[in-house]
């Protein structure tokens, strides 16, 4: 694993569309898709875009050291953090009653958490609280993402659905199951996000692992297709990167740079070329990067 420094303080905006499909359902209503109630557009978590992302580097790096994912289905996130105290038994530990283990120095309180990051990709990228019954300390990630907005008001619709067999035997009369499923139409997305330089060189985050996010975040819908999300894919990617690790402009002024809007006359968006993207002009120091 190549570990060079990263340097240089980044911002990102991810462009990504949904057709027919429901990119991010809300258990709380009925798994509709998510949706901003006052304004109408709809809404993707950070959460979800980052769980495609290790799913993403799961595939592609499965087997290389450092490279492994800490918050994966099934697991039980104490044994992972209990394996840094495997691996350093000179540790010495805190007396406690409960059926808490922790590091009785700061210094191996740190050491602790530098291992859980040196083998884990997704803890030096997003960060991770690992400060729970095995104590590996908490780790702030250089790599942060908003909620992704829907450039325009979205349509969450509900359809019928059928199933030609039944679940029990004493629904056999009944010949099928009837359902529902919620999608939307057509939606364009606009994520942003950020890189801190200072936070990554604290976490190891590496030049090679930034090169690995930008590749994740152009090919994460290729590898996650299913029936419920429909045809969804990353349209644009826009990176502004700074020339020093504390940056040269302000993040929300730099967004602004990147402009979406419909195409004269259209009136009902259902593809990414129904809308037109502008990219102004960067400030000095910072240099825009069309990645996709």
């Amino acid at each position: 694993m190549n570990e060079k420094t990263l340097n240089n303080r980044y911002e990102f905006v991810l462009l990504f569309d949904v057709e027919n499909g429901n990119p991010n359902g809300d258990p709380d209503a009925g798994n509709m898709p998510r949706i901003d109630a006052e304004t109408g557009l709809g809404l993707v978590t950070d959460v979800c875009l980052k769980r495609k992302i290790r799913n993403y580097v799961e595939l592609v790096k499965a087997g290389e050291p450092g490279y492994d994912i800490y918050v994966r289905e099934g697991v039980v996130l104490n044994q992972l953090n209990k394996e840094a105290y495997d691996h350093h038994p000179e540790i010495e530990l805190k007396e406690s009653k409960e059926d808490r283990i922790e590091a009785k120095k700061k210094d191996d309180q740190l050491t602790l958490a530098r291992w859980m990051c040196k083998k884990y990709f997704d803890i030096r990228t997003f960060g991770a609280v690992m400060t729970t019954g095995v104590n590996c300390g908490q780790v702030r990630g250089p790599v942060q993402l908003t909620f992704s907005k829907s450039i325009d008001p979205i349509n969450p619709t509900e359809v019928s659905i059928t199933r030609m067999a039944v679940t029990n035997e004493k629904d056999i009369e009944k010949e099928r199951t009837m359902g529902r499923k919620a999608f939307v139409p057509y939606g364009l997305y606009r994520l942003e996000g950020y890189i801190s330089a200072p936070l990554a060189q604290q976490t190891g985050f590496s030049e090679e692992d930034l090169e690995l996010l930008w590749t994740a975040l152009i090919n994460m819908f290729e590898h996650d297709r299913s029936a419920a999300r429909g045809k969804m894919a990353s349209q644009k990617l826009f990176v502004f990167k700074h020339d020093t690790a504390l940056g040269n402009a302000p993040a929300n002024k730099l967004f602004q740079l990147v402009q979406v809007q419909r195409k004269d006359g259209v009136t009902v968006p259902r593809s990414f070329n129904d809308y037109e993207v502008t990219v102004g002009t960067a400030p000095q120091g910072v240099a825009i990067i069309e990645m996709l």
